[in-house]
């Protein structure tokens, strides 16, 4: 079942299970605030279970450029597009999002990006090839970010 992320009342519904659930629900919001106040678009989440081809999507893109499979369990994912940019994003069980930014008409703006939630540690998957970026968040307290651009056509 969809979920709008509500970026005014942070919830943690369908990310209970993630021990770092607080943080991970205030990186949601964060992004579902950013899309509203830049898009004027709902940020909407679909479990992992009900969204297989999101998550293949994403990870596929992963593989095929980086060689990275993540060990922690995807919990929600999100997809969709506004104006010429298509977004999938993952949210995992450890605290990690994820966000393919794919522009639709422009391949030089493409990208793959990473956040991690306060309270986890940088997963294994991504230590020491990525360096992280700090930003400070109302909604989720220090968030740490990288990413890659993507080269080839998915």
């Amino acid at each position: 079942m969809a979920y709008i992320v509500d970026f005014k009342n942070v919830s943690t519904v369908g990310l209970e299970s993630s021990p770092v659930a607080e943080t991970l629900a205030g990186l949601r919001a964060n992004e579902a605030r950013y899309f509203m106040n830049k898009y004027n678009h709902v940020f909407t989440t679909v479990p992992a279970s009900e969204s297989q081809e999101d998550l293949d999507y994403a990870h596929r893109i992963l593989r095929e450029e980086r060689n990275i499979e993540f060990a922690a369990k995807p919990l929600e994912t999100s997809r969709f597009q506004v104006e010429n940019i298509q977004f999938t994003y993952v949210f995992y069980e450890d605290g990690l999002s994820i966000n393919v930014m794919y522009t639709v008409d422009d391949p030089k703006k493409r990208a793959v990006g990473f956040k991690l939630s306060e309270g986890m540690e940088i997963p294994k998957e991504l230590e020491p090839k990525f360096k992280f970026a700090r930003q400070k968040s109302k909604l989720a307290g220090t968030i740490r970010g990288s990413f890659f651009v993507i080269k080839g056509e998915y």
